[in-house]
């Protein structure tokens, strides 16, 4: 292969890419490459990218070893998750069913609650912070309104507000309205 067909072409490449990423890491693996095809020293480009020189000198040589290729970004697995993709679906279903009687008379279930479900029935032990990550990308909000107690009656309390005495009298006073 030739040098100077790959920097001619690769060149111009390398600066479109520079100018659309916006990951500043990614953005400075570009840039480095395209000052090197311009034909800067390293230092200049330490000084220019404010990086290290082996920063430079990786990307450099990355690309010149292997082409545009190595300098692309690859995906980057992160941290496995410790429930399990097809264990997901049933958590969430176990979560909308709500409390069970298995659960200590709890009426709804808190992150906390969500946390011992998850090591009592799945086996994976979560943090606080864990659980609300996992039920926001599983599409489940831990704010829940306010229970309603299981021996909460509407009719009693309907009756009761009809029948309920008014706690304030009229004042025998005239007030003044304003002018």
């Amino acid at each position: 292969m030739k040098v100077k067909e790959i920097c001619h072409g690769d060149l111009e490449l390398f600066r479109q890419k520079a100018t659309r990423e916006r990951n500043a890491k990614q953005r400075d693996r570009y840039r480095a490459v395209a000052l090197a095809l311009e034909g800067t020293q390293t230092k200049a480009i330490m000084k220019i990218l404010d990086r290290s020189k082996n920063f430079v000198q990786r990307w450099t040589y990355a690309y010149r070893d292997h082409g545009i290729e190595a300098i692309a970004p690859k995906a980057q697995s992160g941290r496995p998750v410790k429930l399990p993709k097809v264990k997901e679906q049933p958590f969430k279903l176990r979560i909308l069913q709500g409390p069970k009687d298995a659960d200590g008379g709890i009426c709804t279930i808190r992150g906390k609650d969500a946390m011992r479900i998850l090591e009592s029935e799945f086996g994976v032990k979560y943090t606080l912070y864990g659980v609300y990550d996992l039920m926001h990308r599983l599409g489940l909000s831990y704010l829940k309104p306010r229970p309603k107690h299981t021996k909460n009656n509407p009719e009693i309390m309907r009756q009761w507000q009809q029948d309920a005495p008014f706690l304030s009298v009229k004042s025998n006073r005239n007030i003044r309205k304003k002018r």
